[in-house]
């Protein structure tokens, strides 16, 4: 019991920081506004240290990258089964938010985003991908530009061979310096949110809960679903009838392991030895579980799209054109990559589709909060997603998976 409240201690002490603060906000009202510096000095930092921190991680991955021509075939397929089953789950969260959406909007915060309102004209698409000066890049508002001049970098790195060692080692010491500030950073977060929710619920009322409520219901509904439906259709694919009965008679100890450490890394060991015992060749589950554990992320595809669903209708703006869709899908497949090599990577993200579509800083309490409720099932389906897409890899690379004797 105390290892899994270690666990989960993280995520305890953020909801007792958003309920302490929801409370003061019910009990002193206007006078909880008082409050709001507290929160905005968190917020400000975690605007500051996302950029530096996205830089050098996916920098420093692609410049370390090594022996992947080998494989290309086993990793070529591998990133087509992770981003097509991160799609179906984005496409699946969006089809449910469709059937059931959010209604409640705070008047207060869509008057304030009207102006954020996206145009999506050939300069603005221009402007969301590139920037015409270098120090524009370090501004949050042009995120995605920055991430595709790292992409660069790092490739750049790595083409440099034993020239380019000490630029990449200054990329890695880089990366490891900025995980570390944001840990930093995140120790004070249940103070910052709750002084944030203190002014909000003192804003906004009661009624700030209904959306919620109702994400959150739709989130652990379609997340059980996908569970339970998407990775039996996969597993069939993967390996017919036998290859569903395989998959769930090895997937307890995995989902177990998920749900008692809230933590895809830590479920490694267990998804290795069950993807062997559902017919997926060492090779094939040596490369596939590791990387799956950092770049393949189903429940945070469902937990994104939630998150900008509720965003969205909290500041009155619609969530169902097509221009919205393709760049949340698009935010999603990234996300999803971003948050596995980064401490505390759900809110990194969170930061990075807010700044995506040109939302307020008051934009970030709410999607935290949802990553924050959402968090134990969305580990569970990025966990246990890892096996069931090894075989799907096993499936397309060897034709069929090996028999277990």
């Amino acid at each position: 019991m105390s290892k899994a409240l270690k666990n989960y201690s993280g995520i305890l002490w953020l909801l007792a920081g958003i309920t302490a603060g929801s409370i003061t906000g019910m009990l002193f009202s206007k006078q909880a506004e008082l409050l709001k510096p507290i929160g905005d000095i968190f917020l400000n930092l975690l605007f500051v240290a996302v950029v530096p921190l996205v830089f050098f991680s996916i920098a420093s991955a692609i410049a370390n990258l090594r022996g992947s021509q080998k494989l290309s075939r086993i990793v070529g397929i591998m990133c087509a089964v992770f981003l097509g089953t991160v799609l179906v789950a984005a496409m699946v969260t969006m089809v449910a938010m469709w059937l059931f959406p959010v209604h409640q909007q705070i008047a207060r915060a869509a008057t304030a985003v009207q102006e954020a309102e996206t145009n999506f004209s050939g300069d603005s698409i221009t402007q969301l991908f590139t920037t015409g000066e270098f120090y524009q890049l370090l501004s949050r508002k042009n995120m995605l530009a920055m991430i595709i001049f790292a992409l660069l970098i790092g490739f750049g790195t790595l083409k440099s061979g034993e020239k380019g060692l000490a630029f990449r080692e200054f990329l890695a010491s880089g990366a490891e310096v900025f995980k570390n500030v944001f840990v930093i950073i995140m120790k004070p977060a249940p103070i910052g949110l709750g002084a944030y929710f203190a002014y909000q619920v003192a804003t906004f009322g009661p009624s700030l809960f209904g959306s919620y409520a109702h994400t959150l219901g739709i989130g652990y509904g379609v997340s059980l679903f996908y569970y339970a439906v998407f990775f039996s259709l996969y597993a069939f694919i993967a390996g017919g009838v036998r290859g569903v009965k395989r998959y769930w008679q090895n997937n307890i100890i995995p989902s177990a392991t998920a749900v008692g450490t809230c933590s895809s890394i830590a479920t490694i060991p267990a998804n290795l030895d069950a993807a062997k015992k559902m017919g997926v060749s060492d090779v094939i589950a040596n490369i596939t579980i590791p990387l799956g554990g950092t770049l393949h992320k189903d429940g945070s595809a469902i937990s994104s799209i939630l998150k900008m669903a509720v965003v969205f209708a909290m500041f009155g703006k619609g969530f169902d054109s097509p221009q919205v869709i393709v760049l949340a899908l698009g935010m999603t497949v990234l996300v999803s990559i971003v948050e596995g090599g980064i401490p505390n990577g759900g809110f990194v993200g969170e930061l990075l589709f807010i700044s995506a579509y040109g939302l307020p800083p008051e934009a970030l309490p709410p999607a935290i909060v949802i990553g924050t409720f959402i968090d134990p099932v969305a580990t569970l389906l990025n966990a246990t997603g890892d096996t069931v897409a090894a075989m799907l890899v096993n499936r397309f690379v060897d034709g069929e998976a090996r028999s277990e004797g």
